[in-house]
């Protein structure tokens, strides 16, 4: 019988990545971390599936307005609660835990119904206004998490956006079966790509290594700035950052090689390049 809690699993299955690193993190806030992307991980499934679980993530969303404003909210979790039931307490008791502003878990669910209605973005303000919702915030409730000062939160706000656009450009082809298009329009009009297609790559091929290219300058830039923050974070509780941080470095590097790659395989690391990256950070 699995020792797991119903939340590590749920992490686990979501993220190698982020779950291989928040397991690095000291015990006494890795639960919680656990518990953050519980909340997280099932509102992206619904939005992700295919086809999407429109009502039940409708009835998520419902669940939390309730729970939010019940000041006689019972977080303790029960093992008749359901999924969604589960999750919502795990959210609310962070919330009143660590003082998280309820406007950072709106302005994730708002991202994530962005996704339902397959929202698309003309500029890079656009764009990034959608990654606030979806990678930006987790970063802030994170930080609270992590018990961080208010001088790191800028940077932590990086850290996803970083992070979050390395993700756009390694999802290229899922998105595409998904409808979604995150890049700016501009972007893609500036290289005249009428859209990221596989055909459209391969008969623009120097035209689409060289839109890649510019996304990965913008990442480039982004984690640059974000790494700039490490100085107000706990060595403890930066190794498993830097770990993160130091992977998406890596599936960066695999793009830039062959941004083609991105529509021939799913691009993760092996559990060498996992154990290397935590090694690396730890020094």
């Amino acid at each position: 019988m699995s020792s797991k809690s119903l939340e590590q699993t749920i992490f686990e299955r979501g993220s190698t990545t982020y779950y291989f690193s928040s397991k690095l993190f000291p015990k006494q806030v890795r639960e919680d971390v656990f518990r953050l992307y519980s909340f997280v991980r099932i509102a992206d499934d619904y939005v992700d599936a295919a086809p999407q679980k429109t009502a039940e993530f409708t009835a998520l969303c419902r669940a939390w307005d309730l729970a939010k404003i019940d000041n006689k909210f019972d977080t303790k979790r029960l093992s008749t609660d359901s999924l969604d039931e589960r999750v919502i307490k795990n959210m609310i008791y962070l919330v009143r835990e660590y003082e998280i502003d309820p406007a950072l878990v709106e302005a994730f669910l708002a991202s994530m119904l962005a996704d339902i209605d397959k929202k698309t973005f003309k500029t890079l303000d656009e764009s990034l206004g959608y990654v606030y919702g979806s990678a930006e915030v987790i970063g802030l409730m994170m930080s609270k998490v992590l018990g961080l000062p208010e001088e790191a939160l800028p940077y932590a706000r990086l850290q996803g956006r970083a992070m979050q656009w390395i993700n756009f450009l390694r999802d290229i082809e899922e998105d595409n079966a998904l409808g979604r298009h995150y890049f700016p329009a501009d972007d893609l009009a500036l290289y005249h790509l009428p859209n990221l297609n596989h055909e459209t790559a391969l008969g623009n091929h120097q035209l689409f290594i060289d839109f890649v290219r510019m996304q990965l300058a913008h990442y480039q830039d982004w984690q640059a700035q974000a790494a700039e923050g490490y100085k107000y974070i706990p060595k403890r509780i930066l190794v498993p950052i830097k770990t993160a941080a130091e992977l998406y470095a890596w599936t960066a590097r695999q793009i830039q090689q062959n941004p083609l790659k991105v529509y021939d395989q799913k691009i993760k690391p092996t559990k060498r390049h996992l154990l290397t990256a935590a090694a690396k950070s730890a020094k």
